[in-house]
C-alpha cells in the first residue's frame, strides 16, 4: 500500500521519535597520532654527567675495549631494565678486544615493522667523549624513556641501540646489521642515528640519505623557525652506513665535527664563524663543558618527535 505524502512523512517522525531509525552520524575524524612529549634537557645532561664520572674513575676514557665502556653500557642496561624494555648485549671482537652493542626492545601492535634509533657508545681514547658522543648516547636513552613514561602503545615496534667500537670503523654496528637474518633486516623501516648533537658551536645538520626520514627532521625544526642544512661531514662516517650499505633507509641528526663553521651559517645559527663546529672533536677537552645545551635541548625534541612520528 503506498501511503500519500503527509502521512509518510507523519510516520517517519514517528519512527525517528520511537528511536527505531538511525540518524547517520557525520563522518569520523581520523584519529591524530600523540604529539612527542618534551625531553627535559637537564634529564639528558643528568647521563652525560653519569659518563663523564664514568670516564673519570676509568683512565679519562669510554673507549672501545675500556672499563670505561664496559660501565657505560652497564650504566645505560639498568636505566633500560628497570624501564620495561626488553634489552640484549651483543658480543663482537675488534682489535683483539672484546666490544658490546646494547640493544633495547619495546613492542608495538605490528611485530613486522621496527624503527630503530640509534647512537655510538664509544669515545676516542683521548677523552671522555661527551659531545662524541655522550650527547647522542644520552638522547637516545632519554628518548626510551620516555617512550616507557608515557607507556606508548606504537604501531611499528621500537628499537633502541648503543654501538661500540664506532671509532674503530663502525665495528659494532656493521657486526649487528651482517648476524641480521634476511627476514629480521626486512623488518627495519627506519634507521635513525645521532652522532654528536650538542657541539658547542652548534650547526643544524640532517641527514639527506631518504627523502621521507630527511622530511621528518626538516618539518620539525621548520616548525621550532630554525633552519637547516643537509649533512655532508658526517656521510659514511658514522654508524647510519652499516645500514645504508644494507638497504635500509637512515635518517638522522648531527651538529658538526672538526669543519669549520661559515659567515653565512654563524649569521643563521649564531655562534662563531671561522672556528670549528665542535673545537674539541676527538680531544681530551670533550667532557661536561663541550656542550650547547640549545643545540642538545632542541635536538634531543626533535628525535623524539621522530619516534612518536615513525611509530604510528
Amino acid at each position: 500500500m503506498k501511503l500519500s505524502v503527509p502521512i509518510r512523512i507523519a510516520a517517519a517522525a514517528a519512527l525517528l521519535a520511537a528511536g527505531l531509525v538511525a540518524v547517520p552520524a557525520a563522518a569520523a575524524a581520523p584519529p591524530t597520532a600523540a604529539a612527542a612529549p618534551d625531553i627535559p634537557v637537564a634529564d639528558v645532561k643528568a647521563h652525560l654527567a653519569e659518563l663523564g664520572s664514568i670516564a673519570e674513575a676509568n683512565d679519562g676514557n669510554r673507549a672501545h675495549g675500556s672499563a670505561g665502556y664496559q660501565a657505560s653500557i652497564d650504566y645505560l642496561k639498568t636505566q633500560l631494565d628497570e624501564a620495561g624494555f626488553t634489552t640484549s648485549v651483543q658480543e663482537f671482537t675488534s682489535g683483539g678486544e672484546t666490544g658490546y652493542n646494547l640493544v633495547a626492545d619495546w613492542p608495538g601492535t605490528d611485530p613486522g615493522q621496527v624503527v630503530m634509533a640509534g647512537a655510538h657508545l664509544d669515545s676516542v681514547d683521548s677523552g671522555a667523549g661527551i659531545n662524541d658522543n655522550g650527547s647522542g648516547s644520552a638522547a637516545v636513552l632519554e628518548t626510551a624513556l620516555a617512550v616507557s613514561r608515557e607507556q606508548l602503545e606504537p604501531a611499528k615496534s621500537l628499537r633502541f641501540a648503543w654501538w661500540g667500537a664506532e671509532e674503530l670503523g663502525m665495528v659494532g654496528s656493521q657486526h649487528y646489521v651482517d648476524q641480521l637474518p634476511d627476514d629480521e633486516r626486512s623488518k627495519i623501516s627506519g634507521y635513525l642515528n645521532f652522532d654528536m648533537i650538542g657541539s658547542p658551536n652548534a650547526g643544524y645538520f640532517v641527514y639527506d640519505d631518504d627523502p621521507a626520514l630527511e622530511k621528518v627532521f626538516t618539518d620539525y625544526f621548520a616548525g621550532i623557525d630554525v633552519p637547516t642544512e643537509a649533512d655532508t661531514e658526517a656521510d659514511g662516517r658514522s654508524d647510519h652506513a652499516s645500514f645504508k650499505s644494507a638497504g635500509i633507509p637512515v635518517g638522522g641528526l648531527f651538529t658538526g665535527a672538526g669543519s669549520t663553521k661559515s659567515a653565512e651559517q654563524a649569521e643563521k645559527w649564531g655562534g662563531t664563524a671561522g672556528d670549528s663546529f665542535d673545537p674539541c672533536y676527538h680531544s681530551a677537552c670533550d667532557d661536561a663543558a663541550n656542550i650547547d645545551d640549545t643545540a642538545l635541548d632542541r635536538n634531543s625534541d626533535a628525535l623524539a618527535h621522530s619516534i612518536w612520528e615513525l611509530s604510528g
